[in-house]
Protein backbone atom coordinates (compact mmCIF):
# COMPACT_ATOMS: atom_id res chain seq x y z
CA UNK A 1 0.00 0.00 0.00
CA UNK A 2 1.29 3.67 -0.81
CA UNK A 3 2.06 6.20 2.14
CA UNK A 4 -0.40 8.09 2.97
CA UNK A 5 0.22 11.20 4.38
CA UNK A 6 -2.41 13.64 6.18
CA UNK A 7 -3.12 17.26 5.48
CA UNK A 8 -5.18 19.22 7.47
CA UNK A 9 -5.71 23.17 8.88
CA UNK A 10 -7.89 25.36 10.60
CA UNK A 11 -10.56 26.75 8.65
CA UNK A 12 -9.73 28.97 6.02
CA UNK A 13 -6.43 28.85 6.77
CA UNK A 14 -5.88 27.59 2.75
CA UNK A 15 -6.02 23.55 3.12
CA UNK A 16 -7.55 23.30 0.07
CA UNK A 17 -5.09 25.43 -2.08
CA UNK A 18 -2.27 23.73 -0.80
CA UNK A 19 -3.76 20.46 -1.99
CA UNK A 20 -3.80 22.19 -4.96
CA UNK A 21 -0.20 22.56 -4.99
CA UNK A 22 0.69 18.69 -3.88
CA UNK A 23 -0.92 17.08 -7.05
CA UNK A 24 0.62 20.06 -9.35
CA UNK A 25 3.96 18.14 -7.98
CA UNK A 26 2.10 14.98 -9.63
CA UNK A 27 1.19 13.76 -5.76
CA UNK A 28 -2.73 12.07 -5.58
CA UNK A 29 -5.26 13.58 -3.72
CA UNK A 30 -7.93 12.54 -1.91
CA UNK A 31 -10.53 15.04 -0.54
CA UNK A 32 -12.40 13.68 2.22
CA UNK A 33 -15.02 16.73 1.88
CA UNK A 34 -15.54 16.09 -1.88
CA UNK A 35 -16.51 12.41 -1.16
CA UNK A 36 -18.87 13.65 1.86
CA UNK A 37 -20.79 15.37 -0.66
CA UNK A 38 -20.43 11.77 -3.19
CA UNK A 39 -21.81 9.93 -0.27
CA UNK A 40 -24.90 11.87 0.01
CA UNK A 41 -25.68 13.05 -3.48
CA UNK A 42 -29.13 12.52 -5.37
CA UNK A 43 -30.07 9.48 -5.65
CA UNK A 44 -27.64 7.42 -3.28
CA UNK A 45 -28.53 5.66 0.03
CA UNK A 46 -26.72 7.89 1.76
CA UNK A 47 -28.70 10.81 1.31
CA UNK A 48 -31.86 8.94 1.72
CA UNK A 49 -30.48 7.93 5.38
CA UNK A 50 -29.71 11.54 5.76
CA UNK A 51 -33.76 12.75 4.68
CA UNK A 52 -35.05 9.57 6.72
CA UNK A 53 -33.50 10.97 10.02
CA UNK A 54 -33.90 14.84 9.42
CA UNK A 55 -36.72 15.18 6.81
CA UNK A 56 -37.40 16.63 3.54
CA UNK A 57 -36.86 20.19 4.53
CA UNK A 58 -33.27 19.76 4.22
CA UNK A 59 -33.08 19.13 0.66
CA UNK A 60 -33.14 21.47 -1.84
CA UNK A 61 -35.97 22.04 -4.95
CA UNK A 62 -33.39 19.68 -6.98
CA UNK A 63 -33.68 17.23 -4.89
CA UNK A 64 -29.46 17.47 -3.22
CA UNK A 65 -28.69 18.26 -0.02
CA UNK A 66 -28.93 21.87 1.36
CA UNK A 67 -25.47 21.64 2.94
CA UNK A 68 -26.28 25.42 3.99
CA UNK A 69 -29.00 24.42 5.91
CA UNK A 70 -27.81 21.54 7.38
CA UNK A 71 -23.94 22.82 8.41
CA UNK A 72 -25.96 25.51 10.60
CA UNK A 73 -28.71 22.88 11.98
CA UNK A 74 -25.47 20.92 13.06
CA UNK A 75 -23.48 23.79 14.10
CA UNK A 76 -25.94 24.64 16.93
CA UNK A 77 -27.16 21.15 17.97
CA UNK A 78 -24.24 18.52 18.67
CA UNK A 79 -27.34 15.61 19.38
CA UNK A 80 -28.41 16.01 15.28
CA UNK A 81 -24.33 16.91 14.80
CA UNK A 82 -23.93 13.21 16.05
CA UNK A 83 -26.88 11.42 14.48
CA UNK A 84 -25.65 13.28 10.80
CA UNK A 85 -21.78 11.64 11.35
CA UNK A 86 -23.22 8.81 12.03
CA UNK A 87 -24.44 8.09 9.04
CA UNK A 88 -22.31 9.78 6.57
CA UNK A 89 -18.74 9.05 8.31
CA UNK A 90 -19.21 5.40 7.95
CA UNK A 91 -19.71 5.76 4.41
CA UNK A 92 -17.02 8.25 4.07
CA UNK A 93 -14.51 5.75 5.46
CA UNK A 94 -15.24 3.35 2.58
CA UNK A 95 -15.25 5.75 -0.09
CA UNK A 96 -11.97 6.29 1.30
CA UNK A 97 -10.60 2.90 1.05
CA UNK A 98 -12.08 2.51 -2.56
CA UNK A 99 -10.07 5.79 -3.48
CA UNK A 100 -6.68 4.80 -1.78
CA UNK A 101 -7.46 1.01 -3.68
CA UNK A 102 -7.53 2.35 -7.07
CA UNK A 103 -4.15 4.81 -6.91
CA UNK A 104 -2.45 1.41 -6.17
CA UNK A 105 -0.69 1.72 -9.08
CA UNK A 106 0.20 5.35 -9.09
CA UNK A 107 3.63 6.07 -9.94
CA UNK A 108 3.77 8.60 -7.15
CA UNK A 109 6.15 7.77 -4.42
CA UNK A 110 3.01 8.77 -1.77
CA UNK A 111 -0.32 10.20 -1.42
CA UNK A 112 -2.01 13.07 0.55
CA UNK A 113 -5.45 12.64 2.76
CA UNK A 114 -6.68 16.22 2.46
CA UNK A 115 -9.41 16.26 6.16
CA UNK A 116 -10.48 19.14 7.92
CA UNK A 117 -11.03 17.25 11.48
CA UNK A 118 -7.97 14.65 11.18
CA UNK A 119 -6.79 15.89 14.61
CA UNK A 120 -10.03 16.29 16.84
CA UNK A 121 -10.98 12.78 15.54
CA UNK A 122 -7.31 11.21 15.97
CA UNK A 123 -7.08 10.18 12.78
CA UNK A 124 -3.74 11.48 12.03
CA UNK A 125 -2.07 9.21 14.29
CA UNK A 126 -2.47 6.35 11.30
CA UNK A 127 -0.55 8.78 9.20
CA UNK A 128 2.86 8.31 8.84
CA UNK A 129 3.21 12.08 8.77
CA UNK A 130 0.80 14.75 8.89
CA UNK A 131 0.74 18.43 7.13
CA UNK A 132 -0.66 20.88 8.54
CA UNK A 133 -1.61 24.06 7.03
CA UNK A 134 -1.55 27.16 9.09
CA UNK A 135 -2.53 31.28 9.11
CA UNK A 136 -2.81 33.54 11.65
CA UNK A 137 -6.34 33.79 13.03
CA UNK A 138 -7.43 37.45 11.41
CA UNK A 139 -6.77 36.13 8.09
CA UNK A 140 -8.88 33.33 8.56
CA UNK A 141 -11.44 35.73 9.70
CA UNK A 142 -11.12 37.80 6.65
CA UNK A 143 -10.77 34.89 4.42
CA UNK A 144 -14.14 33.24 6.03
CA UNK A 145 -15.65 36.43 5.51
CA UNK A 146 -14.93 37.26 2.07
CA UNK A 147 -15.53 33.52 1.47
CA UNK A 148 -18.60 32.98 2.69
CA UNK A 149 -20.74 36.61 3.16
CA UNK A 150 -20.61 35.59 6.84
CA UNK A 151 -20.73 39.06 9.53
CA UNK A 152 -17.46 39.37 11.61
CA UNK A 153 -19.55 38.05 14.45
CA UNK A 154 -20.58 34.86 12.47
CA UNK A 155 -17.01 33.85 11.08
CA UNK A 156 -15.13 34.23 14.48
CA UNK A 157 -17.97 31.87 15.97
CA UNK A 158 -17.33 29.27 13.45
CA UNK A 159 -13.60 29.72 14.07
CA UNK A 160 -14.08 29.49 17.57
CA UNK A 161 -16.11 26.42 17.30
CA UNK A 162 -13.19 24.56 16.07
CA UNK A 163 -9.95 23.00 17.28
CA UNK A 164 -8.00 25.81 17.62
CA UNK A 165 -5.06 25.64 14.79
CA UNK A 166 -2.11 26.02 17.36
CA UNK A 167 -3.07 22.77 18.69
CA UNK A 168 -2.56 21.31 14.83
CA UNK A 169 0.46 22.73 14.55
CA UNK A 170 1.42 21.08 18.04
CA UNK A 171 1.33 17.73 16.29
CA UNK A 172 1.89 18.43 12.35
CA UNK A 173 5.69 16.69 11.23
CA UNK A 174 5.33 19.98 8.80
CA UNK A 175 4.07 23.08 8.72
CA UNK A 176 3.19 25.40 6.00
CA UNK A 177 2.53 29.17 6.53
CA UNK A 178 -0.21 30.17 4.25
CA UNK A 179 -0.35 33.95 5.76
CA UNK A 180 2.03 35.54 3.15
CA UNK A 181 1.62 35.64 -0.76
CA UNK A 182 1.62 32.86 -2.63
CA UNK A 183 4.40 32.10 -3.93
CA UNK A 184 5.59 31.57 -0.76
CA UNK A 185 3.28 29.11 -0.01
CA UNK A 186 4.08 27.02 -2.97
CA UNK A 187 8.01 27.27 -2.37
CA UNK A 188 7.25 25.59 1.42
CA UNK A 189 5.01 22.92 -0.72
CA UNK A 190 7.47 21.90 -3.08
CA UNK A 191 10.06 21.73 -0.33
CA UNK A 192 8.07 19.66 2.15
CA UNK A 193 6.97 17.60 -1.01
CA UNK A 194 10.95 16.95 -1.61
CA UNK A 195 11.62 16.07 2.15
CA UNK A 196 8.52 13.62 1.89
CA UNK A 197 9.55 11.90 -1.76
CA UNK A 198 13.53 11.06 0.12
CA UNK A 199 11.97 10.18 3.09
CA UNK A 200 9.26 7.58 1.81
CA UNK A 201 11.97 6.23 -1.17
CA UNK A 202 14.16 6.14 1.73
CA UNK A 203 12.20 3.43 3.58
CA UNK A 204 11.41 1.62 0.15
CA UNK A 205 15.42 0.94 0.35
Amino acid sequence: MKPVVGLTGGIACGKSTVARMFEDHGVPVVDADRLAREVVAPGTEGLAAVVEAFGPSFLCPDGSLDREKMGTHIFHDEEARRALSAIVHPRIQRATVEAFGRLRDHPAPYAIYDAALLVENGQHRIFPALVVVRADEATQLARLRARDGLTAEAAQARIDAQLPTRAKVAVADYVIDNDGPIEATAAQVADVHAQLVHRFEERSR
